[in-house]
């Protein structure tokens, strides 16, 4: 329980209507969560107005709002609280409700368009590995020292990111880093927040279903530096043209990394195969499990944060090069029988699907075949689709298009605006089956040994979504599973 005019210090304050000193016993936003005592918080969205359930909030016993504007009918024993941004608001509310978690840890955010999972876990696991008590925040798990706890955004809900924070302070916590996604930023999730520093990994055609223009999603990116302190770092790649434009208006002290022009932390590939990277940082060679030149990207980072977080050098590089790939990024599927390469990986953007499939380019032998197994997600943006089928064909050697989430659209016209980026020369390589296990299936048994079979686009995801259902739907365990049956 906290009282309600500690819990609003900081908030910017429009108007208040009725008392503050009272206590209240939770925070929300949603109100299908609200208790007796509640703070219930009314979020103006696209979809679903906060507003609207103002009066529902207080029927289940809601005894003060924040709200953008104040309803017609108002109750005499709640207090409203009016403020200009409510989503601002609640993260500042949420912050003093949980006694500011943030300032009691190193919290490292990183964003970017590719390489946020990789860089937050692996930094987890680096810190993790040497018994310092870490935390994590990402898309594909959150996570308090080693316990696993569910992730469903990328960068959660306000109340839930510093909900999460006081419980890795409650455990003994020192670090923690954490994804922070475009939307996340936007909506001001991470309002409230101290970071001590900041990852900006890269930036490529994304979310524009979203932000509109691609100008508003590098704006977006932006607003994670602009905000930073004094005595933060802002670690930025800048061999992206975008990496020096993050960092304009920034308090923070500014580093960078690269692998083609200098930087702070310059990473050059000595030998890359599928089984790994040598890679030499700043004149200290190691090898790597990761592959691929984007690993190599996210090593640098990798070794640039742990490097101001004051770790010393040969242990970072000793026990970076035990570490293995992320759950679905580039992730190797390959029976003990098999002579069929099958690699899972998140990629879903044109950039992203670019890097996996020449990073497989430069290692293979050209002797083998390269069949990509690709769909774009569903009420995503859709001028990427045509790209990510453009790419696919130019880069393979036969493609198959397929659904991915396709959410409440109809998968067929998903994979029609895919065809139309596939060039005239390029169809012969191209088959479409909307059903995904039965292109991976076809993938497999078009496959002959030493060729690679590429499934991208869902990663880690453990379902597909279709129609608002989650239907269970794993690509490494059904590439697996196929690639076993090819053998038996």
């Amino acid at each position: 329980m906290k009282l309600l005019k500690d819990i609003l210090y900081g908030v910017s304050l429009d108007e208040v209507v009725g008392n503050t000193h009272m206590a209240i016993s939770n925070i929300e936003f949603d109100s299908r969560k609200i208790q007796r005592g509640s703070l219930f918080v009314a979020l103006s969205g696209s979809v679903v107005d906060g507003h609207d359930f103002i009066d529902a909030s207080i029927e289940k016993g809601a005894i003060a709002v924040i709200c953008e504007t104040i309803p017609e009918g108002v109750n005499q024993n709640v207090t409203y609280l009016i403020v200009e941004d409510s989503h601002r608001a609640l993260g500042i509310a949420a912050a003093n409700f949980y006694d500011h978690p943030s300032e009691k840890l190193k919290v490292v955010g990183i964003t970017g368009t590719n390489g946020k999972t990789t860089v937050a876990t692996t930094l987890y696991e680096l810190f993790q590995s040497q018994n310092i008590s870490t935390g994590l925040i990402s898309t594909v798990r959150n996570k308090v020292q080693r316990e696993t706890l569910e992730a469903t955004h990328t960068t959660p809900d306000a109340i839930t990111i510093q909900r999460l924070l006081r419980q890795m302070v409650d455990k003994g916590c020192k670090y923690v880093f954490m994804e922070v996604s475009s939307h996340g930023l936007h909506q001001k999730r991470v309002a409230g927040l101290k970071f001590s520093g900041a990852v900006f990994t890269n930036i490529s055609l994304d979310h524009l279903d979203y932000h509109k223009t691609f100008k508003e999603y590098i704006a977006a990116k932006k607003l994670l530096f602009d905000h930073l302190p004094s005595n933060a770092f802002a670690l930025v790649n800048v061999d992206d043209k975008n990496g020096r434009i993050m960092v304009q208006n920034t308090k923070a002290k500014v580093y960078s990394y690269a692998l083609k022009t200098e930087a702070d932390y310059k990473a050059k590939i000595l030998e890359n195969q599928f089984t790994g990277l040598l890679l030499k940082i700043n004149d200290q060679e190691f090898w790597s499990r990761m592959v691929g030149p984007f690993n190599a990207y996210n090593l640098a980072a990798v070794f640039g944060v742990a490097d101001l977080l004051r770790q010393e050098a040969l242990q970072t590089m000793t026990v970076l090069s035990t570490l293995g790939a992320v759950e679905g990024r580039f992730q190797t599927v390959q029976d003990k029988k098999s002579t069929i390469h099958g690699i899972v990986d998140y990629a879903h953007t044109p950039d992203a699907l670019d890097n996996v499939l020449k990073t497989i380019g430069q290692i293979r032998t050209q002797n083998e075949k390269l069949i990509t197994v690709v769909g774009c997600g569903g009420d995503r943006d859709n001028s990427k689709r045509p790209l990510m089928a453009q790419i696919a064909s130019e880069l393979s050697d036969q493609v198959i298009l397929t659904s991915d989430n396709p959410r409440t659209e109809d998968p067929e016209l998903i994979i029609e605006q895919m065809e139309a980026g596939v060039e005239a020369q390029n169809k012969r390589k191209c088959l479409s089956i909307v059903n995904r296990k039965e292109a991976i299936r076809t993938a497999v048994r078009m496959a002959s040994p030493g060729d690679i079979i590429l499934v991208a686009g869902k990663g880690h995801e453990k379902y597909q979504d279709i129609n608002g259902v989650k239907h269970p739907f794993d690509d490494v365990e059904i590439l697996q599973t196929e690639l076993n049956q090819i053998q038996a």
